[in-house]
């Protein structure tokens, strides 16, 4: 496991950390669900999967020392495997997964001291983004269209990222507020951007807001990082989280 020695000192880095083992879990059960499923062999001894800070995922026996250097996953996830549906299955492996995130995270917290704003600023940062259970069943995305239906009668305006982006955003639809007529904004081919605080690829099909911030560049869901589009209008620069924090430390 290439995941023991790595130690981050900051709230950044952890949640950097966090961010790094949450999408290798989160690609092990869905994207990689099948060699994921392979490996799960119930005949086997008791069975873990870890995700590392390089994103990638691991079924592996847990550490033979005790205490280990780092809180373990669950234990036997295999043992279950042809027990249950897939689904089922899948889900309560990704339930036990974010609780071993989170205790990797505050565990780290713990160890290098944080305070109870910065445990707080670390929760924050971490509850911004869907759990894996959430993204395993569906429910991060059911949430998500349910959110942004709501507020798509409105004209959805951003700020501009950086000099030569424009004074509006590339990625923002707009719809009329009468029923019958819908007027969709030309988009920029950037199907690649995702948002950086979900992870969530932007496509034309996106309705929801995004803003991007002026610091880094990075492009935000209006929602992960709580800017409404009529709040947008009123920022001359928008600074994300993250850059936000950076400028608060000392």
């Amino acid at each position: 496991m290439d995941g023991g020695a790595y130690n981050p000192r900051s709230v950044e880095a952890v949640f950097r950390d966090f961010k790094g083992r949450r999408a290798a879990i989160v690609k092990a059960l869905t994207t990689d669900v099948v060699e994921f499923y392979q490996q799960c062999d119930p005949e086997k001894e008791n069975l873990c999967l870890y995700g590392f800070p390089s994103e990638k995922w691991e079924v592996n026996l847990p550490a033979e020392e005790v205490p280990p250097e780092l809180p373990e996953p669950a234990l036997g996830i295999n043992f279950a495997r042809d027990g249950m549906q897939e689904k089922d299955w899948l889900s309560l492996v990704a339930v036990h997964s974010d609780a071993w995130l989170l205790s990797v995270a505050f565990y780290f917290g713990a160890r290098f001291g944080f305070d109870s704003s910065d445990r707080k600023r670390l929760f924050t940062m971490i509850n911004d983004l869907p759990t894996i259970f959430e993204v395993v069943t569906g429910a991060a995305k059911k949430q998500s269209k349910e959110k942004s239906s709501v507020s798509n009668h409105t004209s959805n305006k951003s700020k501009s990222g950086s000099k030569g982006r424009g004074s509006e955003s590339r990625k923002y639809s707009k719809q009329a507020n009468d029923e019958d007529e819908e007027e969709e904004l030309e988009l920029d081919d950037d199907d690649d951007e995702h948002c950086g605080a979900c992870g969530e690829n932007y496509t034309s099909e996106s309705v929801e807001f995004w803003i991007c911030c002026d610091i880094c560049e990075k492009w935000f869901h209006g929602k992960c990082v709580k800017i409404t589009p009529a709040r947008a209008d009123h920022i001359k620069q928008y600074k994300c989280p993250l850059c936000s924090n950076k400028r608060a430390r000392p």
